[in-house]
């Protein structure tokens, strides 16, 4: 008898079974190009077991994005009021087909991912992976759609995969944005769970673990909370019930554990300040090393791309100083990068809301601005608005809560780093001057 199931065998979710139908688009190329291409970029020459790569994170997406989909149209946790608004949710000899298409949805969800991930993505591919992504699902994967008996639509696959966020003017209808919400939604969706939970486990961290098995049993489709009442008390009418993807009371402790969480992976993993450099010293090898200082947009040179080409590349660069991309190659291969020289201080912020942008400016007038870069990022890790359901069937504001979620801000990192040779000159020009350097930018903006 032929196989109809197939298992994988999983670190976080033990074991995966998978259809023949969802085997077929796994063994496509643009699901096999995933597993050479790294989930975390050069982590690893930090955190020496984040070697994952993407393709097993891209099945850990479509396994818990089935287990979400089986909860949350579970009959029993759909109340009236919910298939009102959901027409679908009143049609339950479909839902084969729709977890169906969301389980592919959730693994194609990342194909258009450039080498080394999220690394030089923003500075290579402006629209954003998710461009690619949609293009792939449309026209390279075609075939394998129609091979499927009934086929499957893939505008709606392509649709739930990257979401409404990055969808452009693509229309989603109440049912599908709630599909994709599963996927890529900021609270709950799947491929956050997955990447938390994976990337501790292979950086060897504890920060990205939560009870994760609570948290899915507890979600629930709720109306959008009321933003607030009137002065008679009484709910705004006008405001959207739109439904989200919301939590039982119950659970809110394993959603504060979430976003704790991703909170403490950014600052602790994501934004390494070592991690941030190699993603430096690797766009700017890229710029030098590939043609024009572009990336290949179109699908059949994306897929000709991954990581393995760019490690050659860096290498060969490495070891030949004619090579284009020489020194940031070298940088990479010896593992010489550039050393943090200052990093986010509240008091100098105070003083000057970009103090980083001073500290760069000033060393770099010093010590050359091919010696010293500057990183900055904000609004990662804050607190996410999802409704909840309480004991008394109110629904609510994930934010009227709880406390945890009021005071989980989002993390900003403003740091300057500088070559080797130059740190400890420039250190003690920053002992000797840093407050005055960031004042001094400072007054000089406001004249």
């Amino acid at each position: 008898m032929p196989k109809v199931t197939h298992e994988f065998r999983d670190p976080i979710h033990d074991f995966i079974s998978v259809s023949n139908d969802e085997r077929r688009v796994i063994d496509s190329n643009p699901v096999q190009r995933l597993r050479h291409v790294h989930q975390l970029a050069m982590s690893y020459l930090v955190y020496p077991g984040a070697t994952h790569r993407r393709f097993e994170h891209s099945l850990g997406v479509m396994e818990l994005a089935g287990q979400v989909f089986d909860v949350v149209t579970h009959r029993e946790n759909i109340t009236d009021q919910i298939r009102e608004l959901v027409p679908e949710l009143s049609e339950p000899d479909n839902f084969p087909y729709w977890r169906k298409i969301l389980r592919m949805a959730a693994l194609c969800h990342d194909i258009g991912h450039l080498p080394f991930s999220h690394a030089a993505e923003h500075q290579l591919l402006p629209a954003g992976h998710e461009t690619l992504t949609h293009e792939l699902l449309l026209n390279e994967m075609h075939d394998v759609w129609e091979s499927m008996a009934p086929p499957v639509d893939a505008q709606t696959i392509a649709k739930l995969a990257v979401g409404q966020s990055k969808a452009g003017a693509v229309r989603f209808s109440t049912w599908e944005a709630l599909l994709s919400e599963i996927i890529v939604g900021d609270a709950f969706g799947v491929d956050r769970i997955d990447y938390l939970l994976r990337d501790s486990h292979h950086a060897g961290v504890a920060y990205g673990k939560f009870d994760h098995h609570r948290l899915i049993s507890t979600l629930r489709i709720l109306p959008r909370p009321p933003v607030g009442n009137g002065s008679d008390g009484e709910d705004d009418e006008d405001e959207s019930r739109e439904p989200l993807l919301g939590i039982e009371h119950g659970g809110i402790h394993a959603a504060e554990a979430l976003l704790l969480a991703r909170y403490f992976m950014f600052s602790q993993v994501y934004y390494h300040p070592v991690r941030l450099m190699y993603d430096v010293h690797l766009q700017d090898f890229l710029r030098e090393w590939l043609p024009g200082g572009k990336y290949p947009g179109d699908p059949a040179g994306h897929l000709a791309m991954t990581d393995i080409e760019v490690l050659a590349g860096i290498r060969l660069a490495a070891l030949n100083p004619g090579a284009g991309g020489h020194e940031p190659a070298r940088r990479i291969q010896d593992r010489d990068h550039f050393r943090v020289l200052y990093e986010r201080n509240p008091a100098d912020a105070e003083i000057n809301p970009e103090p980083g942008e001073a500290i760069f400016r000033k060393v770099a007038e010093v010590f050359g601005e091919e010696n010293v870069r500057h990183k900055r990022i904000t609004g990662k890790g804050g607190n996410v608005d999802f409704p909840v359901l309480a004991r008394d069937g109110r629904v609510g504001s994930s934010i009227a809560f709880s406390q945890t979620l009021q005071n989980l801000s989002p993390i900003a990192v403003d740091s300057v780093f500088i070559s080797k040779e130059h740190l400890a000159n420039a250190m003690r020009l920053l002992r000797k001057e840093g407050p005055s350097i960031v004042k001094a930018a400072m007054e000089g903006s406001a004249e």
